[in-house]
């Protein structure tokens, strides 16, 4: 039962739960009323056979034995008492003398007797005579109320049929019937209607909450304008109450997003100025050490060692500070530059550079024989897949295979892969490995350095063109798909 109430509590809404209830109730008030007023009536209408019963009981003493009387009719011998005026038709008589029936009749519909069964006469021979009333099916005659009463060697059963009584009952009990459904159908209906007119609020309710959901909350500024209407949020009420609190939970969101937003803007400001101001300083010190290491004069080997070590790790700095101030540029929502770029063309630039810098490594191309055009801004667009070349060499060792290829969907988008038979990325790096700074190095041989950042510029710039970027790796077959919206369809160019 408690397995079947919570499935029932899942699949059933309020309002249907309500009005199964209310109807449920009604069927069971209808039933006690359908069971109990069928047998009050029941047994007032048997009271009343009673007491007709006891009345023709009572003629049938004063009458007089008329079968000494050789004149009457055979047929009435003996049932004198059942033949005194005032006898209803259905009327049974019995004349039992010295344990033996001497005649039995029923009253007609003329108000002849006439003669019963043998079945119906041994069931009247049983009644006892002690002027008792019971209960006694004479089958095809129906249910009779009998009494029986001695009169010395004598013996006079009288019956009172119950049929009528019994019609009446089955008559209320078909218009109850038919009452009844129509009651049921009538209050389905009504309370159906009532419930949910009763219920409008609570859905403007949960229509407010469903506006919000959809909201994009996850990053950049939110702003939660929706809120519960005054008529709905009365604390009075219990929808209201509801309400209330709905607005309460929206107003603490709303400032959480804001505190959250504000938070990020500082964070982004502070590393965009960062970043902006770095690149002087690191430029003068690759400057100073490239100097410095071309001077005529004679350096020492270990100085010119460490020049040459300061001259690298200043380039590597700079190469994290311009991607985190990209990044920082992306975040804060700066458009990009637009163009129809030839995407065919750019994935054969960007793979013959990375075939300059990794000879040791296999480039292979697979390149549709149209042109494919994109809305896209190049040089971010460059970045994407010389970032993800650029990914596949750091972190696979010499001569892997790495494959780009390029194909145009029927819909217009276009799809770029580069995938390589490395060793593949471990799966609990997986959801992580588009988040600024996640490495692989656990995972994938690593041979350079990196910043950490490469795919989440990828990510980012692919986000910034509307498109969609996803990862498929196992041991031999690794994949980064990136998708791109048709050209023209989603940019219009000025």
């Amino acid at each position: 039962m408690p397995l079947l109430r919570r499935r029932t509590d899942k699949q059933w809404s309020l309002r249907r739960r309500l009005v199964i209830g209310l109807t449920a109730l009604l069927v069971g008030a209808i039933l006690i009323i359908g069971v109990v007023t069928p047998l009050i009536l029941r047994g007032f209408l048997t009271q009343q056979v009673d007491q007709q019963l006891n009345s023709a009981a009572g003629r049938s003493a004063r009458g007089t034995d008329r079968s000494a009387t050789q004149t009457a009719p055979e047929n009435e011998r003996g049932l004198g008492f059942l033949l005194q005026p005032g006898q209803a038709v259905g009327t049974v008589g019995a004349l039992i003398r010295d344990g033996q029936i001497i005649n039995a009749k029923v009253l007609d519909n003329s108000g002849e007797p006439k003669d019963i069964g043998s079945a119906q006469i041994a069931q009247l021979a049983r009644v006892p005579a002690n002027g008792r009333i019971l209960s006694v099916n004479l089958g095809p005659l129906g249910r009779y109320r009998v009494t029986a009463q001695s009169y010395g060697v004598d013996t006079r059963v009288t019956g009172i049929p119950l049929r009528g009584s019994e019609a009446t009952v089955r008559r209320l009990i078909l218009v109850e019937l038919v009452v009844a459904g129509g009651v049921l159908i009538l209050s389905a209906l009504v309370s159906t209607a009532i419930i949910g007119w009763s219920m409008r609020p609570l859905r403007r309710v949960a229509a407010t909450a469903k506006r919000v959901s959809e909201l994009p909350l996850d990053k950049g500024e939110v702003q939660i304008i929706e809120r519960v209407k005054a008529r709905d949020a009365d604390p009075s009420t219990e929808v209201g109450q509801v309400g209330a609190a709905v607005n309460q939970m929206l107003s603490h969101v709303s400032h959480a997003l804001d505190a959250r937003q504000q938070s990020e803007t500082r964070v982004r400001s502070f590393v965009a100025d960062a970043s902006h101001e770095l690149r002087t300083p690191l430029a003068a010190i690759r400057g100073y050490a490239e100097l410095t290491r071309r001077s005529t004069e004679h350096i020492p080997p270990d100085v010119q060692h460490a020049l040459g070590r300061v001259e690298s790790e200043s380039a590597r700095m700079t190469i994290l500070v311009e991607d985190l101030l990209l990044l920082a540029r992306l975040d804060s929502g700066r458009p990009l530059e637009l163009t129809l770029v030839d995407l065919s063309m750019l994935i054969v630039n960007a793979v013959s550079d990375a075939h300059t810098i990794a000879p040791e490594y296999v480039f292979q191309l697979e390149l549709p024989d149209e042109p494919v055009e994109v809305d896209a801004d190049q040089a971010r667009l460059h970045q994407v897949i010389a970032n993800l070349l650029a990914n596949s060499r750091t972190h696979t060792p010499p001569g892997t295979v790495v494959t780009t290829s390029l194909q145009q969907r029927a819909d217009g988008s276009v799809v770029v892969t580069v995938a390589d038979n490395g060793p593949g990325i471990a799966p609990d790096l997986l959801p992580n490995i588009f988040e600024r700074f996640a490495r692989g190095d656990t995972s994938r041989s690593r041979q350079h350095g990196s910043t950490g950042l490469g795919l989440a510029i990828v990510m980012a710039v692919v986000k910034a063109h509307r498109g969609q970027v996803a990862v498929i790796s196992e041991p031999g077959d690794t994949q980064f798909i990136v998708t791109l919206p048709p050209a023209t369809a989603l940019f219009e160019r000025s």
